[in-house]
């Protein structure tokens, strides 16, 4: 992928409308991770063009805002995870496990009755509508084996680093079949990897190597502390980070701006670039592009610019859409004041 100083992006999803989707009920309940039909408005044999539309609606506000390398908002999906979780085998759709969210709220999950593998492609067609939408540099998510394996009933293994390798294996069919369909990036979304640090220490980064074992395209990895939408006190700093810095992902896309976190912690990564959160998810108020510049400004004290990309903390799933479009208006404005000074 084409270099450059400070080249803005997101970390993945774009608020979808609430034509499209019951935001009201989404916003009430925990991300789902087993598989929540309920919560589209339009009927099963309209639903893929609606998506389609909505997706071309969240690509454009992308490019309006002026984003470096867009995704496609994630706009056919109930939550980062579910939608790739779901389409494997081994999965046990109409009777789905239960799970504790790191927020202490119970939610339904995957239920794990056999081996885990991949049937067919995912969301291979959502990077090919993707790539003839747009000009610019493409990313497209996909929620990694660590996490996966943390969120499901498990009643077939027993043993949750072999889960966690299955899983693996899956992605690392999936993300071949992205970077084939013309993807520029392909990010794993990894979040269990700071909620659950003794695990992810136990077999998070051979996981994760698996996932991308032969791959050869631009990968990424991104790690948080929760939707701000439903986690408000956040850890002053990462549990596990220095691990990554002997993983395969090119680029980690980290938490930093919700949370204030003092950034002198970018230091500790070596080499990998930095896509680092500079607008906050938590809260409507939209950042000037003088706060969003100071942000920048102290990172580039532990990161080199060409090693820094900015963005929002997390996906910007759970906030109203004309505040979510103008977060990136003050995203692209505060990175083109520094971009000046460089």
């Amino acid at each position: 992928m084409s270099g450059g100083l400070l080249r803005t992006t997101v970390v993945g999803s774009y608020p979808q409308p609430d034509w499209l989707i019951d935001r009201e009920r989404l916003s009430k309940r925990p991300p789902p991770r087993a598989l929540a039909r309920e919560l589209w408005r339009v009927p099963e044999p309209f639903l893929e063009e609606a998506q389609d539309d909505a997706t071309r609606v969240a690509i454009r506000d992308l490019e309006r805002a002026g984003i470096d390398v867009v995704t496609d908002g994630e706009i056919r999906r109930e939550s980062y995870s579910n939608r790739f979780a779901n389409a494997l085998a081994g999965i046990d759709l109409d009777n789905p496990g239960v799970f504790v969210e790191r927020s202490g709220v119970e939610n339904s999950v995957p239920r794990i009755v056999g081996p885990i593998r991949r049937i067919g492609p995912v969301e291979v067609r959502d990077v090919e509508f993707l790539r003839r939408n747009t000009d610019r540099p493409i990313k497209i998510t996909i929620p990694g084996p660590f996490t996966m394996a943390q969120q499901t009933q498990d009643e077939h293994y027993g043993d949750e680093r072999a889960m966690a390798l299955d899983f693996a294996a899956a992605v690392n069919d999936e993300v071949r079949g992205l970077f084939a369909a013309g993807a520029d990036v392909v990010q794993l979304d990894e979040p269990y990897l700071q909620a659950r640090p003794e695990r992810a220490r136990a077999y998070g980064v051979e996981a994760i190597d698996r996932a991308l074992d032969g791959v050869a395209g631009e990968t990424a990895l991104h790690m948080c502390f929760g939707y701000g939408h439903f986690i408000k006190d956040k850890p002053a700093g990462y549990s596990f980070l220095e691990e990554l810095n002997d993983c395969s992902v090119r680029q980690l896309s980290l938490e930093a701006a919700q949370p204030n976190l003092d950034v002198s912690f970018l230091g500790r990564i070596r080499e990998k670039t930095i896509i680092l959160g500079v607008v906050s998810n938590g809260d409507v108020e939209v950042e000037s592009p003088e706060l969003v510049a100071g942000r920048i400004r102290r990172a580039l004290e532990f990161v080199p610019p060409e090693r820094l990309m900015p963005a929002p903390d997390c996906g910007m799933k759970y906030l109203p859409r004309d505040v979510a479009f103008a977060k990136l208006q003050a995203l692209v404005a505060g990175t083109k004041l520094v971009r000046a000074e460089l």
